[in-house]
């Protein structure tokens, strides 16, 4: 299985701590594929200070391949957070740094490369909406994280060029939630899936819902739950096709990551 995360890097930036952590949904993805036995890749834009370094030395210590990605002399994209009681507050970031003025056009320069991966997945703070139709050609899966701060008018849109969508849906109710899944299928995604926090998760595949629960246990960290979850579902229904095991797989790795500090640990000072 091949996996690939297109787009955002961030360093987590833990106030509380003065220690930054690597991150960003579509590098969380790439680390996470390769720790679930993926061979695994990640492309996007980095800065050229001491964060950005960060990334790439966490990058090539797992073996991720990012040698068709871009560097651009800036300041790397980061964010500022805390903890309380195990839960991540985000703070404030520089809204991606570089990748800000610099375009992500220069990914379908690699299109036949990219059409050796099963699995292509990227996120809403990837500046990357306008190139999904050519994505969407591609033969591998191309999934997209709409995170928690989407709109629905922007986001339905989108789906059609998309196999999996997924939204942070924690404080939605029930029955807005199923609607908005079914507006994503109805929308051209073939799967449509839901975390909503404490109360789990929640897919739509246009003929039958599943829900998953969460496991309990006390977490030390949340920050990557999502990403995780969503790292493990594709790879596991990209491998046997089995929803229900898909959103178990995604809820145990989701746990497991929850026990470590940051995304996936690698913290240093700063």
């Amino acid at each position: 299985m091949k996996a690939i995360g297109i787009g955002d890097n961030v360093v987590d930036k833990y106030e509380h701590q003065r220690i930054r952590y690597p991150g960003g949904n579509a590098l969380n993805f790439s680390v996470y594929a390769g720790l679930l036995g993926a061979e695994s890749a990640y492309l996007g834009i980095f800065g050229t200070d001491a964060a950005a370094d960060h990334l790439q030395r966490t990058l090539t210590a797992r073996g991720i391949d990012f040698t068709r990605c871009r560097q651009v002399a800036g300041e790397n994209g980061y964010a500022r957070l805390t903890i309380e009681q195990g839960e991540r507050l985000f703070l404030g970031s520089n809204l991606g740094g570089v990748r800000q003025t610099e375009s992500m056009d220069f990914i379908l320069q690699h299109s036949n490369w990219l059409s050796e991966f099963d699995l292509l997945h990227t996120s809403s703070y990837s500046y990357i909406d306008a190139l999904l139709p050519e994505l969407a050609q591609l033969p591998g899966w191309l999934s997209y994280d709409f995170s928690d701060d989407f709109d629905p008018v922007q986001a339905l849109p989108l789906c059609r060029w998309l196999d999996s969508a997924f939204f942070s849906c924690a404080g939605w109710s029930l029955p807005a939630t199923r609607q908005l899944l079914q507006q994503v299928v109805d929308s051209g995604s073939n799967y449509a899936i839901a975390t909503r926090g404490a109360e789990g998760a929640l897919l739509f595949d246009g003929s039958n819902w599943r829900q998953q629960a969460p496991l309990l246990i006390t977490p030390v960290d949340t920050l990557g739950a999502g990403d995780a979850f969503i790292t493990a579902f594709l790879l596991a229904l990209r491998t046997n096709g089995d929803i229900a095991a898909a959103m178990e797989a995604g809820a145990a790795f989701a746990a497991k990551i929850c026990l470590l500090h940051g995304a996936f640990g690698e913290g240093e000072a700063f």
